[in-house]
């Protein structure tokens, strides 16, 4: 029995990156042998052990065979007789398709290394056609490494695939998954440039692959294409290290661009009421989680009345708040706020473009928390007011503090 690390641990250790997970294909061994030596079986669909003492989960070398369309389509053999190398030659990347033994001694019979140093994404073999979620992963990878490019090859192979209507058999889970994993990643853009080279966003999303081609008022956005502005949004909040939702929020806030009636173009009059149910679309699509799915509903719907919000007065600038329920969810505010400064800094020279808003729109929210509405309300019912007649002595009172704020902001001498 022979135990090696395989896959991205040797992959990131040659390319001087920190090493997280380690995974470790065992040859030459059956799953009762390793019972025997303590290891604890996990795997439901193959052989895949955690180690007595390290919990590291060890795999048993294995093949696969397409027996079905889609992403579940397959039946794995494994046994004592399966080669390291048969083993890595059903994985998917040339990068990822790398052992090292215990003497440090790297195996590698797909060109693993020389793709590293030529920075390029090439499959193993043709049995990548086999799985769609492999297109995910090279678009996750690229994301991950946006200087690398996809060999030719390559690309040819995943056009071959959408074609064949593989993209088309994958559940929305493992998609959101993958993609998810790919907004998370350095470049997300790269992703999508991907997706789209191979013509399978255009399958996943259509909503998303619909903003491309469609103009913009040059004065406000420099790239003029929609689609790449949203990439640009996209690059920027990445680069900010914002969290998944404000990620996800930004790559969904212009969906409505991608419906406007050609003769609004290039103001897009109405985009933000025509994406959010673009947006509630693409969730259910792809199974997006709750936080996700109403942050990017809310900057859809709000993004261009946020950025407008210099300009209102105490009323409309209470209103916008309510409609944002910032002060019942002002972290999702805050993230909102977030995805809208993206928004406003991802286009071309733009990038370090001042945006008042945010912080503005925050100290009317602490004005709002600042304000006891309890002794507000405990007055009014003392003068005999109720039900409605309340509420709108709350509403007064919200009104009055966010104009003393304004007050307090434009003339600070006199506070």
């Amino acid at each position: 029995m022979k135990k090696y690390k395989v896959g991205g641990a040797v992959r990131d250790a040659l390319l001087g990156r920190p090493v997280s997970d380690v995974d470790w294909v065992v040859v030459g061994a059956s799953p009762e042998e390793l019972m025997r030596l303590g290891y604890r079986a996990v795997g439901k669909d193959f052989p895949v052990f955690l180690h007595p003492q390290t919990h590291e989960e060890v795999a048993l070398a294995r093949t696969e065979r397409k027996t079905a369309p889609g992403y579940h389509g397959f039946e794995f053999h494994a046994s004592p007789k399966v080669t390291l190398e048969q083993d890595l030659a059903r994985r998917d990347l040339s990068i990822n398709a790398m052992a090292q033994d215990d003497a440090g001694q790297i195996i590698d019979p797909h060109g693993g290394q020389r793709d590293l140093q030529a920075k390029v994404l090439r499959h193993v073999s043709k049995a990548f056609a086999e799985d769609p979620v492999r297109i995910l992963r090279l678009a996750r990878f690229a994301a991950r490494f946006p200087d690398f490019t996809v060999a030719p090859e390559t690309q040819a192979l995943m056009r071959a695939m959408v074609q064949a209507g593989e993209v088309d058999a994958l559940v929305p889970e493992r998609v959101w998954q993958e993609v998810a994993r790919g907004l998370m990643e350095a470049q997300p853009s790269r992703m999508f440039e991907v997706l789209r080279d191979c013509g399978a966003l255009a399958h996943l999303a259509p909503e998303i692959e619909a903003l491309w081609g469609v103009p913009q008022p040059p004065q406000h956005h420099p790239e003029i294409d929609t689609g790449a502005h949203v990439m640009l949004v996209l690059d920027h909040c990445a680069a900010q290290g914002h969290p998944l939702a404000v990620r996800f929020a930004c790559l969904c806030h212009d969906l409505g661009k991608g419906q406007t009636p050609s003769e609004l173009w290039p103001r897009h009059v109405g985009h933000d009421a025509r994406g959010a149910p673009l947006v509630r679309a693409l969730c259910q699509r792809w199974r997006v989680p709750n936080d996700c799915r109403e942050l990017a509903e809310l900057v859809t719907r709000e993004h261009t009345h946020l950025h407008q919000s210099m300009a209102f007065g105490a009323e409309a600038r209470l209103r916008l708040l309510e409609r944002c329920d910032a002060l019942r969810r002002p972290d999702r505010f805050a993230a909102a706020l977030l995805a809208c400064e993206c928004d406003a800094r991802g286009r071309l020279g733009l990038q370090d473009t001042p945006y008042p808003q945010r912080e503005r729109l925050m100290q009317d929210l602490a004005a709002l928390q600042a304000l006891d509405q309890a002794a507000v309300s405990a007055e009014a019912m003392a003068k005999g007011l109720r039900g409605p007649q309340v509420g709108q002595v709350i509403q007064d009172a919200r009104v009055q503090a966010l104009k003393q704020l304004a007050a307090a902001l434009a003339n600070p001498q006199s506070v």
